[in-house]
């Protein structure tokens, strides 16, 4: 497997390519979609796009970790994370790459 990372600009320019935009539309589209799926995050709202996966918070409570050098217990505070669970399809997709 490759160390590629899919960046912003390589999403505005596959838009550009495929969608027919200019440049600069691309890249206010990709932002835009990006912006809306943060906020709807923010706001504790799962964000669902079919065949590709789901986006969600969760929080997670307190807890005493353990320092793994010195084994000194530490309290973890409680704290929102962000999950994704990917679709089926994304998953088999993944899948067959591992095979090629």
């Amino acid at each position: 497997m490759g160390e590629k990372t899919l960046t912003r600009m390589d999403l505005s320019e596959a838009v550009f390519r495929e969608v027919g935009l200019s440049r600069n539309e691309s890249a206010q589209l990709v932002e835009s979609i990006l912006n809306h799926m943060s906020d709807a995050l923010v706001r504790g709202e799962q964000v669902k796009i079919s065949s590709f996966g789901t986006f969600s918070v969760r929080d997670k409570s307190a807890r005493v970790g353990r320092n793994p050098k010195t084994g000194e217990e530490v309290p973890i505070e409680p704290r929102r994370v962000l999950t994704f669970r990917p679709s089926h399809l994304m998953k088999e997709r993944v899948a067959v790459g591992n095979r090629k």
